[in-house]
């Protein structure tokens, strides 16, 4: 048996393949090692993992997550792993690694990640040979999630959203200045928190849809601005994305694309699906 896994900050997408060539999904939360210890990681999997699985009898686990960019993160990753699947080869990649290889397969091409986080790359169709390094939720992120989310929070905090959805932000979170505050500089997992208000805009996208558009039209410029552009001849390239954010706000993504005059790709939720493709493509040659 073995098992092939998509982590976000937010959520890790797994599937088991087992003896009998059975898929069986089930996710976990998400451990980016930047914000998460082996520790942690161990406890939650221990306690989060179906009952079904068996982690001893697994015989390969390959896991690409988000953080997972160094020797040292990927280490905080695999020594959990070892822990929990005691009896398994460990191969722990990066997430933007497994978007490559779902969006793509073994095809040279631009591929990005629009989720909590953002990540870009070029890809070669076996490697990624160029990253612009996004800086993560306090210094960059354009695009993602967490930067629609904190520009959502500013604009709550500050009476800039309408009125109407302001209401229905109290409504639905109960959420004083003081207490977001809190949340962004005393608690854990911040950029979960401030990603998470993005589901609320698309939530209520029908009804304040010019605020809509507004919010994600700045938030992907940002990311065309910050990122895209920078990469050498990117107009030749067609933009392919994976993440929550970029498939649910897809269709002002490729207005902005076009603004920039590069194509739109292949736009995906999650890259479990083909990266297990990928796998067994790769097992059958």
């Amino acid at each position: 048996m073995i098992v092939i896994a998509d982590g976000g900050s937010t959520k890790t997408n797994w599937c088991l393949i087992n003896e009998a060539g059975r898929k069986i999904h089930f996710n976990t939360e998400g451990y980016n090692p930047y914000f998460s210890s082996t520790e942690y990681i161990v406890e939650s999997l221990r306690k989060t993992l179906p009952d079904h699985l068996e982690t001893d009898k697994l015989k390969e686990v390959n896991y690409y997550g988000a953080g997972c960019s160094t020797d040292a993160k990927r280490k905080i990753v695999a020594d959990a792993m070892k822990q929990v699947f005691p009896n398994a080869e460990i191969n722990i990649g990066h997430d933007l690694l497994a978007s490559c290889r779902a969006l793509l397969g073994d095809e040279p091409g631009f591929a990005a990640i629009l989720g909590t986080g953002t990540n870009s790359c070029l890809y070669d169709g076996k490697d990624i040979t160029l990253n612009i390094d996004s800086l993560g939720y306090f210094l960059g992120d354009e695009g993602s999630g967490c930067f629609i989310g904190k520009r959502i929070l500013s604009d709550y905090m500050k009476g800039y959203m309408p009125k109407g959805l302001r209401e229905s932000f109290y409504d639905n979170f109960a959420l004083t200045n003081e207490d977001i505050f809190d949340h962004i500089y005393n608690k854990p997992l911040p950029n979960r928190f401030c990603a998470g208000f993005s589901k609320f805009l698309y939530d209520f996208k029908d009804n304040y849809e010019d605020y809509t558009f507004s919010t994600v039209e700045y938030a992907f410029t940002a990311f065309f601005e910050n990122l895209v552009i920078h990469y050498p001849n990117y107009k030749e390239h067609t933009l392919n994305c994976v993440g929550s954010v970029g498939y649910s706000f897809r269709d002002i993504l490729s207005i902005v694309a076009d603004r920039y005059e590069m194509g739109v790709g292949k736009i995906i939720r999650s890259p479990i699906d083909d990266l297990v493709d990928y796998h067994l493509q790769v097992a059958n040659k």
